[in-house]
């Protein structure tokens, strides 16, 4: 009789944590609200019209969605604008940030990784998963490693099965 080698799984096993950022996406539709349309000749923001603007527009089509407001061009825009956008947003929007959807994103992720107690990790092999069905931006991996490095006795990226080290706790450090 054969005896077989058994196939041992050495990730499941394994003490290692695996920290998903896919699983503080915030779902949600992301808008831009670019006033570059509303600048007159495509370089100031004139007061009446503007107001105008707020008090026409249809605000109703932000209800519940992730709103970036900014302006593309580069333009004399007073800060009261974004202002007036926003409480023209309020009642709608779920959320508002100035910038881009990319800022938008990064804020929304900071948020998430804000109610986390990262205590949890203390001494703890943890693996930062590096592929995700959403597009988490850099600054997140970023802030995650700002997060993560105090608490972790060793850091790495990528698949617990196929990981970059970036980060392992000296003897004196413990």
């Amino acid at each position: 009789m054969e005896t077989q080698d058994q196939i041992i799984n050495k990730v499941a096993s394994s003490a290692l944590i695996t920290f998903n950022l896919e699983e503080y996406y915030q779902n949600g539709d992301r808008i831009l609200l670019d006033i570059k349309d509303q600048l007159y000749q495509g370089l100031i923001l004139k007061e009446k019209d503007f107001r105008d603007f707020i008090k026409a527009h249809d605000w109703k089509q932000y209800e519940n969605k992730l709103v970036a407001i900014t302006c593309s061009v580069d333009a004399i825009v007073p800060t009261w604008a974004y202002m007036l956008l926003t409480i023209a947003l309020q009642p709608f929007a779920k959320k508002i940030v100035f910038g881009s959807l990319q800022e938008l994103e990064q804020i929304l992720f900071f948020e998430e990784l804000s109610k986390i107690d990262w205590s949890k990790f203390q001494n703890a092999k943890v693996v930062v998963k590096g592929c995700s069905k959403v597009d988490v931006p850099v600054a997140v991996y970023v802030e995650a490693t700002n997060r993560l490095k105090p608490f972790v006795t060793s850091l790495m990226f990528g698949e617990p099965c196929s990981t970059v080290p970036l980060f392992k706790k000296s003897k004196t450090e413990a």
